[in-house]
């Protein structure tokens, strides 16, 4: 019986903290990990439960996305969203890490020109296929390849499909270095595209300095510093205020707008023949298995994916979260 009474507590046990529900965009100070300024606003809002849309490295600085409560069902249609980024390309060296965090591995006294290194970039946009850095999260035989890497063992990634929708010269700052702007998709490392690049242009190199500008619709005019949020003895805890709204993350996927009737069908899981929406889909939408935001009159009510001539409901919203 104690045993029984001792389970029956523990599943009635609240979980600690507020139950805050939102977004909150912070630009990320360099020499800190995602998971550190996840753990750093979870304590400054007394929140019960936050995560974070799309790790960032501790060299970079820029848009992180924090997810409160509600908001972590939507991270992956964050970490699914366009991504900007700056980085700054420094030449002659090669790390281990792919970028100044590491150890060099290689050097070069060759220094590409503006013109080489212009007409290395369109082999680097559109579908590509990308070795990611071995200081990365990614898993080998069950294993975290920064964990193996670390360890000193030798880490070997397979190539895996990238997207890059824009990849340009921003600025050559001197013979050493040079500034890159790049818009991505999902699961694209700014470490391995400079690594790439450097050496397609002849030389070796590693990022220097990385920013992130943009994340789907969070952008730098809605970041916070985060020294601004973290709570000392002088300062009051922040307010709730500052979160956006759940829904904010879909504001970048297109928008198809149906009729009540066409929402309580796509509610009961119904998949709908797209003919019924001829001149309705959005020409931003992909008709091969794109995400539209469905919107009956303005009230968000879920997502939808199209192919093969259907929309199929992928996501129906609860009332409290649209």
């Amino acid at each position: 019986m104690a045993g029984q009474g001792g389970h029956r507590g523990r599943q009635n046990r609240k979980p600690k903290g507020r139950p805050l529900d939102g977004w909150l965009i912070v630009d990320k100070p360099s020499g800190m990990g995602s998971t550190d300024v996840v753990t750093k606003l979870k304590r400054a809002f007394e929140a019960q439960k936050v995560g974070h849309g799309g790790t960032l490295d501790p060299l970079a600085t820029g848009i992180l996305p924090i997810a409160f409560g509600a908001a972590t069902k939507a991270v992956p249609y964050v970490m699914d969203s366009t991504k900007v980024y700056r980085f700054t390309l420094k030449m002659g060296d090669e790390r281990d890490s792919d970028d100044a965090d590491g150890k060099t591995i290689a050097t070069s006294d060759y220094r590409p020109t503006n013109e080489q290194l212009e007409a290395a970039l369109p082999a680097f946009r559109g579908d590509i296929m990308q070795v990611p850095p071995i200081y990365s999260a990614i898993k080998v035989n069950g294993e975290r390849a920064y964990d193996l890497a670390r360890e000193g063992q030798a880490v070997e990634l397979q190539p895996r499909p990238a997207r890059v929708d824009a990849f340009e010269l921003v600025e050559r700052v001197d013979d050493d270095t040079a500034i890159f702007h790049v818009q991505s998709g999902k699961g694209v490392y700014m470490r391995s595209l400079a690594r790439d690049l450097a050496r397609a242009a002849g030389t070796v190199g590693h990022i220097a300095a990385l920013r992130r500008l943009r994340v789907g619709p969070f952008r730098e005019e809605n970041a916070i510093p985060l020294d601004r949020l973290i709570v000392t003895e002088d300062t009051p805890p922040p307010s709730p205020a500052l979160l956006l709204p759940v829904t904010t993350a879909l504001d970048d996927i297109p928008a198809l707008a149906v009729t009540e009737a066409e929402a309580a069908r796509l509610s009961f899981g119904q998949e709908l023949s797209l003919v019924e929406f001829m001149g309705r889909v959005p020409q931003a939408a992909n008709p091969d298995g794109g995400l539209v935001r469905v919107l009956s009159g303005e009230r968000l009510m879920g997502l939808c994916r199209l192919g093969e001539g259907l929309l199929r409901p992928e996501r129906w919203l609860a009332r409290g979260d649209r």
